[in-house]
């Protein structure tokens, strides 16, 4: 699928695909198919310039202290991925695993800085978006400091659910406990005591793999003082 022709209109270079400039550009762009479970970005990687999911689910991981990994984000269709790298060095800070089958956009560094200089949009786009994730970085710091864990895991509950939407009251991911906790900022023993408390809570549901929210108020309602929209 070609740029000109991508559904996903929140795509950085989507938006900017109708400029003449862009065009010889997009041509060298590559694509990428991952399998479930497949790590496409490695940290410490040389940096191949920047991916855009085409369609998929991935996580955006960082090794933290003792090798403990955090999850720092979720991306979706259009999203970017690989600017903790881009421009800052010549290594990802970050590594990327795909959560389903996920097809993948990819424009090198050459590329990227090529484009960047033609099309000031697109430039004014991609600053827009550090800025942005500096935000939600900077608001997720805060509310770790203040929250508790059963705070956390909701947070990360509604989080993922807007994110990636529910069907039948069923998020649309499945993600272990293990990864919920990672996101978090907790332990997944902690998050599988705090999940079977909001079950007897009747506040959600864990058919199989997946975990049903039964009333999405009642929990923005509990972590409302901590601004939870922030992450939307």
């Amino acid at each position: 699928m070609d740029c000109l022709s991508c559904t996903n209109a929140q795509c950085i270079i989507k938006k900017n695909a109708h400029f003449d400039k862009m065009h010889g550009y997009m041509e060298k762009k590559s694509t990428l198919v991952c399998k479930k479970g497949q790590n496409f970005i490695i940290e410490g990687a040389p940096v191949h310039g920047l991916y855009f999911i085409r369609e998929g689910k991935v996580k955006v991981a960082k090794t933290g202290l003792n090798g403990k990994e955090q999850i720092v984000r979720f991306t979706g269709n259009g999203e970017t991925i690989g600017h903790r790298g881009f421009g800052a060095g010549q290594f990802y800070q970050i590594s990327a695993v795909a959560l389903q089958k996920t097809t993948l956009c990819n424009f090198s560094t050459e590329t990227m800085k090529g484009m960047l200089m033609e099309v000031p949009t697109l430039t004014y786009d991609l600053m827009t978006f550090y800025a942005e994730e500096l935000n939600r970085s900077e608001a997720k710091v805060k509310k770790f400091a203040q929250m508790t864990v059963r705070e956390k895991v909701i947070d990360a509950l509604l989080y993922v659910e807007r994110k990636f939407g529910r069907t039948k009251g069923i998020i649309n991911v499945q993600l272990s406990r293990k990864e919920i906790s990672d996101f978090a900022g907790t332990t997944e023993e902690q998050v599988i005591r705090t999940l079977s408390g909001l079950r007897k809570d009747g506040l959600i549901e864990t058919p199989g793999k997946g975990i049903c929210i039964k009333d999405v108020e009642l929990l923005r309602k509990e972590i409302s003082e901590h601004n939870y929209f922030i992450d939307s």
